[in-house]
């Protein structure tokens, strides 16, 4: 009777080694576990947004001068609340901006239990360059791609139209061209943190660049208000050189994981 009982005992579940566990190699979490990860990593995002426009505020106004600069003068507004809406507007920009290392580092807090140990090392280490390529494409939208869009805006048919433009439409098409050329610049990095994760091969990405032209050209017509080619082509260049950048930096990306795979 004893070994009968013994016989219908089931086996203990199999010991999942240290090692494994810190390679990404975890017990797979139930739904609602990465239901409540997600609203932790959220929750934490907005925190970070919402400290970054507290200390944005006392740069709004600075900035507000700056970007008044291709302007010319004092902002028009046309209703009462249009003052608060354009200044909030820019602030919630800054914010947005200061907030990119601490919202980079919560979304990559949540897609890290899935990956390695090398794989973690080389995120961390890319959350810098994050911010740095966001720099680059605002600098680039302000510098390159904002003076000629607004020159063609103020000419466009100059004899019908006079341009008289008011703070929230002008301010609202400024912020949009800035903040998404700064996403827009990421996306290298992207590329190689997929490339790390073994999710992209260089060679996919050079045999589909028809695709990547007609993903730029729509890129650029979400970023670029203006329907006219010249301000297309000028998003659409740097789209296109990105794209061949995230190229090498897949194949970089790709030698790195197969390296660490075998050692």
């Amino acid at each position: 009777m004893t070994s009968q009982i013994k016989s219908k005992t089931p086996p203990p579940p199999p010991v999942v080694p240290e090692e494994e566990i810190e390679d990404g190699h975890e017990l797979r979490m139930s739904l609602l576990e990465h239901l409540d990860d997600l609203r932790t990593t959220l929750t934490r995002a907005a925190i970070a947004l919402i400290i970054g426009i507290v200390i944005a505020l006392p740069l709004t106004q600075p900035i507000l001068e700056f970007l008044r600069q291709p302007y010319g003068e004092r902002f028009q507004i046309l209703d009462p609340t249009g003052s608060v809406i354009s200044f909030f507007r820019v602030t919630l920009m800054i914010g947005a901006i200061i907030s990119i290392p601490a919202t980079t580092y919560q979304l990559l807090l949540f897609i890290i239990p899935g990956m390695t140990k090398q794989e973690k090392k080389y995120l961390f280490r890319a959350i810098p360059a994050i911010t740095l390529l966001f720099l680059i494409g605002v600098i680039f939208a302000w510098t390159i791609l904002i003076p000629p869009a607004l020159d063609f805006l103020q000419g466009f048919q100059s004899e019908t139209f006079k341009a008289e433009w008011t703070a929230d439409g002008y301010l609202g098409f400024v912020t949009a061209l800035v903040f998404w050329m700064g996403v827009a610049f990421e996306t290298p990095l992207i590329f190689f943190v997929l490339a790390l994760m073994g999710m992209v091969e260089a060679r996919t990405l050079a045999r589909n660049w028809r695709i990547a032209i007609i993903a730029s050209a729509v890129a650029a017509a979400f970023i670029t208000p203006t329907v006219d080619p010249v301000n297309m082509f000028l998003v659409m260049g740097p789209l296109m050189a990105l794209y061949g950048l995230s190229i090498i930096l897949v194949m970089i990306g790709r030698r790195i994981s197969k390296v660490d795979a075998q050692a």
